[in-house]
Parts: C-alpha cells; sequence; structure tokens
C-alpha cells in the first residue's frame, strides 16, 4: 500500500488506498448430501486519485503491479467526474468489535456437522423433502491508506448458515428456509431448525384466501422483501441528490406512521455489517433515519455529502466501482405487541413470510407487488394454512403510515436488517 500510494501521490495531487484481504472456507450440501468443503484466499486492491480536480479510479485482484494500477487510475481522471470532496485525515475512530478469535478454531468437520444437524431435523420431520445447506467462514481484513495522513485497519470475522427446504407434492412446491448470521461462531443450530419446522407445521394444510383487501402481518423475512429495497434507494444520498427520492424533500416531516422509527449503525459490537469505519475511511456512527414517524436523515458517502452541501454519514461502501453510499446495519424499533397477540387480533388476514418478485414494481416510488412464496391464512385468531397462487401489492408509504402495531420481538435478516413483524391494516390480496 505504501508504495502505490507513493507512486500515486507523485502522479496526482491526492490518492486513498483501499485493501479487502479475504479467507473464506464454504461447506456446502445439495439434495441432503454433501457437495462440497472449499476454501478460498482473495486481495482485492482499490486505487482512487483526484487529478486536476478529477476523480480516477483503478481496482485489481491478487498480485498487484504498482506501476500500471496508478497508471490506470490516473488515465481515467482525465474522464471522471469533479470531485468535490477532500480525503479524511487523521482521525480516531470509535472501538467497534467485529473480530472474535474463536472464529478460527472451528475446523471444516464441525462446518460440516453443523450442516448435517441443519438437515436432520427437517428429514427427520418431513423424510421426503430435499434440503440444501450451506455453512460459511470469512475472515476478513480492511486497510486504507490516504494523503491526507490517515491509516487504518480492522479485523472482521463472519460465521454464517442457513437451509432450505423443498417439497414437492405434484404440481404443488413448498418452499421453506432460514438462516443465520454473526461476528461469532454459530454452533447452534436450533435456532434456525425450529424456524423452519414452524415453517413446516403451519404449511401441513392449505387454505385459501379471497381477493379483496386484508390486514397483513410481514414477518421479518416478509419485512425484508417487502419493504427494505425502496426504503434503501428512498434514504440513499445519491437518489436523494438526483431529485429521484419521494422522500429527497420531506426532511423533518412526518411521513411514517409515529410507531415507527429506524436507524442505520455500524457501531453494533458483532454484527456482520459493523465496522469502526466506512470505506473511505470516516468514522462509523448511529445513523436516525426515521425517528417516530419522522425523517431525519440520508446516508451520504464523501462525494455524494459535497455534491449535495453536506457532511458524509459514514456510510460508504464499494462493490467493484467507485464507494457508493448504501447501509451497513439497519434496525427497525420494536413495539409492544407480541406475533401470538397479532394473529389473535385478526378475524381473516394473511401472514407474508417470503415474497417472490417484489423488487419488480417501481421501486423508487414505494410500489411493490409479488407472489406470496411462503405465506399464511389467519381465520379468526389462527393460523389456518399455507396459502397458494396468491399475490399481494402495495405501496410501502401507505402501508407504513398506518401501522397497526410492531413486534415485541426482534430477529436480524441476512446480517443487515434487524426488524420486528409488522402489522399493517390493509393490503390488496389476489388469489387464484
Amino acid at each position: 500500500m505504501e508504495k502505490i500510494l507513493s507512486l500515486a501521490k507523485q502522479a496526482a495531487e491526492a490518492a486513498e488506498v483501499f485493501t479487502v484481504a479475504s479467507e473464506e472456507t464454504s461447506v456446502q450440501f445439495d439434495a441432503n448430501r454433501l457437495k462440497h468443503v472449499e476454501g478460498k484466499q482473495s486481495t482485492t486492491t482499490y486505487l482512487r486519485v483526484i487529478k486536476n480536480g478529477r476523480i480516477g479510479f483503478a481496482i485489481t485482484s491478487g498480485d498487484v503491479k504498482e506501476e500500471e494500477l496508478v497508471a490506470m487510475a490516473v488515465e481515467t481522471a482525465e474522464f471522471g467526474m469533479e470531485a468535490k470532496f477532500e480525503f479524511p485525515g487523521v482521525i480516531k475512530y470509535p472501538v467497534v468489535k467485529t473480530y472474535d478469535s474463536s472464529i478460527n478454531a472451528v475446523t471444516s468437520a464441525q462446518m460440516v456437522k453443523l450442516g448435517e444437524e441443519l438437515i436432520a431435523p427437517l428429514r427427520e420431520n418431513t423424510p421426503e423433502i430435499v434440503c440444501q445447506a450451506g455453512v460459511g467462514r470469512d475472515i476478513i481484513i480492511v486497510k486504507i491508506k490516504n494523503s491526507s495522513g490517515a491509516s487504518a485497519e480492522y479485523s472482521k470475522s463472519i460465521f454464517s448458515f442457513g437451509a432450505e427446504g423443498t417439497l414437492v407434492n405434484g404440481t404443488d412446491m413448498l418452499f421453506v428456509g432460514e438462516s443465520d448470521a454473526s461476528c461469532h461462531p454459530i454452533l447452534d443450530t436450533k435456532i434456525v431448525t425450529g424456524l423452519i419446522l414452524r415453517q413446516l407445521e403451519y404449511s401441513k394444510t392449505q387454505a385459501k384466501v379471497q381477493t379483496g383487501q386484508m390486514p397483513v402481518i410481514f414477518t421479518p423475512n416478509g419485512v425484508a422483501g417487502a419493504f427494505m429495497a425502496s426504503l434503501m434507494s428512498a434514504f440513499n444520498g445519491k437518489t436523494v441528490l438526483e431529485g429521484a427520492s419521494p422522500l429527497g424533500k420531506k426532511l423533518g416531516e412526518v411521513v411514517f406512521d409515529t410507531k415507527l422509527s429506524m436507524w442505520d449503525d455500524t457501531t453494533i459490537a458483532f454484527q456482520p455489517g459493523s465496522r469502526p469505519f466506512d470505506d473511505e475511511g470516516v468514522p462509523s456512527q448511529r445513523i436516525p433515519l426515521i425517528e417516530k414517524g419522522k425523517v431525519t436523515n440520508f446516508l451520504y458517502d464523501l462525494q455524494t455529502a459535497g455534491l449535495a452541501g453536506k457532511k458524509s454519514t459514514g456510510s460508504a461502501g464499494r462493490g467493484r466501482g467507485l464507494p457508493s453510499p448504501s447501509p451497513g446495519a439497519l434496525v427497525i424499533s420494536s413495539g409492544e405487541m407480541s406475533f401470538d397477540d397479532m394473529v389473535k387480533d385478526i378475524k381473516e388476514g394473511l401472514i407474508v413470510e417470503q415474497l417472490m418478485g417484489a423488487e419488480q414494481g417501481n421501486i423508487l416510488g414505494g410500489d411493490f407487488s409479488g407472489n406470496v412464496l411462503l405465506g399464511y391464512k389467519i381465520e379468526n385468531g389462527t393460523i389456518a394454512g399455507r396459502v397458494k397462487d396468491t399475490m399481494v401489492s402495495g405501496n410501502i408509504y401507505r402501508l407504513l403510515k398506518e401501522i397497526v402495531a410492531l413486534g415485541s420481538e426482534t430477529r436480524w435478516v441476512g446480517g443487515f436488517l434487524q426488524t420486528p413483524h409488522i402489522y399493517c391494516s390493509n393490503l390488496s390480496v389476489a388469489s387464484k
């Protein structure tokens, strides 16, 4: 990194080097059997320069040829956008726990055993089910250096596993599944298998819903599938800057139900999305996005913040290109109503567990529609069975303006979202 930065400083006014090194072990089961145990290592190096006031960028994987990387970045600066920021200097970062050394003690044999423990109770409960399962362990080292004097690094451990099951009965196909992730090793599969077994229990019988408007309970998985694509887009500072966010001109206004609060907090200990600084070296912080229904902030990286006349919120993430604003660990506030009480409160309604195709709606406008891949009908306060051939459609801003209740318990979904069940007053449901 030092050589790349030194060469880049000679060729440009400012520069930044960012590297991500990863050592990953994965265990995969397919059709109830072990498919492979695989290990791989990778290193990705990003170089960003500012030359003649414009941004240049280059990326390489594996062995780095320093001169070539610098030459590529400097060359692209001629056609790059005007830089509206300066690289951060020496900064004090918060202490965020993201690495658990005990993850290194988990052997491949133990990971295989965990995969077997994910599948065994599902097959014992439903012998004809066909399962896929995965167990992963990843050690990541992130480093950043820039010409303003910033130099920092952190290590992160991520352990994850999950299972999916498919049950085919003629033309009927049932899909169930659940997963978990943490910076700690997860050596007990009972929570995940318990959730899948509950899905199987609810699905033993089938029930039919009538087309029309009805109350709906979104499980944590349902919340992620129905709401988060639109919300993440709306709170993205780049979308706001472009004038495409429906919330862009509503900062400080109450747009959502006053029961609802949401924030992005990458300082939460041992969560996969947490970190002491973002991918530009800006310190992590808790960023309130919705406070009792009021829109309070948007997420910014350095360039987007500079264009908008704001400060970076420490929300820069990287794919294979330039940094862009993105959430790390979203949290939706819990409420006071249990899931069981939500069900008891409904005479006729729907529980949405998994949606398919919801992202195909007008994401920017908050519209969504999708097939209920897994969902259940509620009749007279009890779960009557699984629904088939059912679609739901609605607008997230209308739904989240009229929340009946938020669940008293929350669950992390995919390691990036902690959310309770959300009970909404009515949603359009169509059934064949």
